[in-house]
């Protein structure tokens, strides 16, 4: 599958699993993805790959496809044995920002690292700061305001609240590794 048709598919399936029953979460997918599109010049021939998983990232809270009820889990599953997509958008989705910590917390650490391999560390950030710098409806944030934000929209003691504070630190880091390839890339004026 060339990547022009990756991205034409992925676009249409998170449509479909996400537009109706749970359009802010789509809205946020369509900011996240546009966030992928704006690190072409780190990203260069992963550019559509990325495009891809950005916007099929929160695919797993579809309620026809919600099983786990942790949803990178659930949405890199279904990605894998119903739709056959592509290898490294799946692992993309299933560990995107900090999945493995929140997995820990809900006892399915054990299932996720076994049955999705991380994907290279670039890649691996590069999600993290397409997420962590979109808010629930889409637009632009930094990671600060988007972690503060899950901590008061689901509470500090809640499951969510204690995986989101303890992955902080990691998803600031990868933030800042990203904003200072794209710095270097602006610098030399070309892809890295």
């Amino acid at each position: 599958m060339g990547t022009l048709d990756l991205t034409r598919r992925a676009y249409g399936l998170a449509e479909t699993m996400l537009a109706e029953p749970l359009p802010r979460r789509w809205s946020h997918s369509l900011g996240v993805a546009e966030r992928a599109r704006s690190l072409g010049s780190i990203l260069g021939e992963d550019a559509a790959l990325m495009e891809a998983a950005a916007v099929l990232h929160d695919v797993g809270y579809s309620p026809s496809i919600a099983s786990t009820g942790f949803h990178p889990l659930d949405g890199a599953r279904f990605l894998r044995d119903q739709e056959g997509l592509d290898e490294r958008v799946v692992r993309l989705v299933a560990h995107h920002s900090c999945a493995l910590l929140e997995a820990e917390e809900r006892g399915l650490r054990h299932e996720l690292s076994t049955e999705f391999e991380l994907e290279r560390p670039e890649l691996v950030d590069a999600l993290i700061f397409c997420d962590m710098t979109t808010t629930p409806d889409g637009g632009h944030t930094s990671s600060e305001a988007r972690v503060s934000e899950i901590v008061g929209r689901y509470g500090p003691d809640t499951l969510v609240g204690r995986f989101i504070q303890r992955a902080a630190p990691e998803i600031h880091a990868a933030v800042q590794r990203v904003e200072g390839r794209l710095a270097t890339s602006v610098d030399a004026g070309q892809p890295m």
